[in-house]
């Protein structure tokens, strides 16, 4: 079943004459003859394409020419605003949806990844530079707890905005003894919008800003993410790269060595799309007086929703398609200084040195052994002797006249694994504060899922009460 603007067009009128009925605003005549006319416009509808009409304007005629003008009374105390705010809103509630239940399989795929990445240990960078040692899953936990709070401002987003516009008509109520409460339960939501002003000029505006706030969130994150994988791709080996083959990359024209990351390539593209339509919804909205269609039209926020999905898609196949060398990345780590404050920190924590003398130790060591192209595995421990003499005679000498650290507890200090296996704080990269964190972002994960299917179960279960309803007129 489409449920496009034709589809709730005809279900806001089958929930006008069920609930008019009920409450007493017309008879049993009309509303089966208002129930006929509206089944004969929706089969109208579905044989011809052409006649899925998207307002009311273009859908009353239709009804006129099934049921008559005597029919036309089931429109009193309603207006085209009313009914457009709340197909809009409906229609941009079911793309939301669409949209986290896809956010979702996402965060899973990075839980999944990170499952089995546990124990790889990998550089971790800032300002661009290798920084220290960590597990790839941590990373992507990292990454993960971004989007899920991306996906917590979806569901905060739908509890504000799923609501009912009934009976606002054009923007500030009707005489008639319309049922805004029962109106929008037929409709699956829980409640009306409360304010009338609101349901029809401001809330069918703030609902695609904010959708697309978070839409644009999440595509910071994933560009970011590709962006930083596709640094390697400078590297003539990588420790993380694409799968080669299919549309995972393309070979060039003129040079047959070349693989590029076309898959990459294309997805952040896609995140650049989703942020460049959240700026259009912005500026549609921008400078236009309230009650104005530039920020609602279904099709251009339906264009944004469309962009998202697309770029989630295509990041999913990024995940599928990642090849990790865990050996490649460890010797990345051994061939630069990443490990150089855990020698100051176990100084200082161990052995009770103050902290910036440790740290500068730590950096003569590294000086040395640029100086001297020496790698951190094959550091010379009289060499670290040495340097310790001199940095506590010119700058800590009431210090211990020899280095207090053993040449075990040194090449312990230096070994990446060593480094990210002696986390102790909460949430660092220790395995045992992954494996905990990996259990509690599946859990979250499975709340909001568990919350947003129950959502999609309940309004279902609202249309099926209205189609039951309606056909009992019939």
């Amino acid at each position: 079943m489409k449920k496009d603007e034709f589809f709730w067009l005809n279900a806001v009128n089958r929930a006008t004459v069920v609930t008019g009925l009920r409450n007493g605003q017309f008879g049993e005549d009309l509303a089966r003859r208002a129930a006929a006319g509206i089944a004969a416009v929706e089969a109208m509808g579905e044989a011809d394409p052409a006649l899925r009409v998207k307002s009311y304007i273009a859908w009353e005629p239709l009804l006129i020419k099934a049921a008559g003008q005597g029919v036309t009374a089931i429109h009193a105390g309603r207006s085209s605003q009313d009914i457009l705010s709340t197909q809009r809103t409906a229609i941009l509630r079911d793309e939301t949806l669409e949209f986290a239940a896809g956010l979702e399989d996402v965060i899973g795929d990075l839980l999944a990844l990170a499952e089995r990445h546990v124990d790889t240990i990998v550089p971790s960078y800032t300002n661009g530079v290798a920084a220290q040692p960590t597990s790839y899953a941590h990373h992507l936990l990292g990454i993960a707890a971004s989007l899920l709070r991306v996906r917590e401002r979806l569901s905060e987003c739908h509890t504000r905005f799923n609501m009912c516009a009934m009976g606002a008509t054009v923007l500030n109520g009707t005489g008639w003894p319309l049922d805004r409460d029962a109106m929008a339960a037929a409709l699956g939501f829980p409640r009306p919008v409360e304010n009338a002003l609101d349901a029809t000029s401001l809330a069918p505006v703030d609902m695609p800003l904010e959708v697309a706030s978070a839409l644009a969130a999440a595509a910071v994150r994933i560009g970011s993410m590709v962006d930083d994988i596709m640094v390697q791709y400078a590297q003539p080996r990588p420790w993380i790269i694409l799968q080669e083959g299919g549309e995972n990359t393309y070979v060039s024209s003129a040079m047959p060595q070349k693989r590029n990351p076309g898959l990459m390539n294309n997805c952040r593209e896609d995140c650049s799309d989703v942020i460049g339509e959240m700026n259009a919804a912005f500026l549609r909205a921008h400078n236009v007086v309230p009650g104005m269609i530039d920020g609602k039209r279904v099709e251009k926020n339906a264009r944004m929703m469309k962009t998202a999905m697309t770029m989630l898609t295509r990041f999913r196949k990024v995940l599928a398609a990642l090849t990790i060398n865990p050996a490649r990345a460890l010797e990345e780590l051994n061939s630069d200084w990443t490990a150089s404050q855990e020698i100051a920190d176990r100084l200082m924590r161990d052995h009770g040195l103050p902290f910036r003398i440790g740290h500068h130790m730590a950096s003569r060591m590294v000086g040395w052994a640029r100086a001297n192209n020496v790698l951190p595995l094959e550091f010379p421990y009289a060499q670290m002797r040495r340097i310790y003499r001199e940095e506590v005679s010119e700058e800590y000498p009431e210090g211990p006249a020899e280095l207090p650290m053993s040449e075990e507890e040194f090449r312990a200090a230096l070994d990446p694994r060593s480094i990210v296996a002696a986390r102790r704080t909460a949430g660092s990269a220790s395995p045992a504060e992954v494996r905990k964190m990996l259990e509690a972002d599946a859990g979250r994960l499975a709340a909001l899922r568990a919350e947003r299917e129950a959502e999609e179960a309940r309004v279902a279960k609202a249309l099926e009460d209205l189609d039951e309803a309606f056909r009992k007129l019939l």
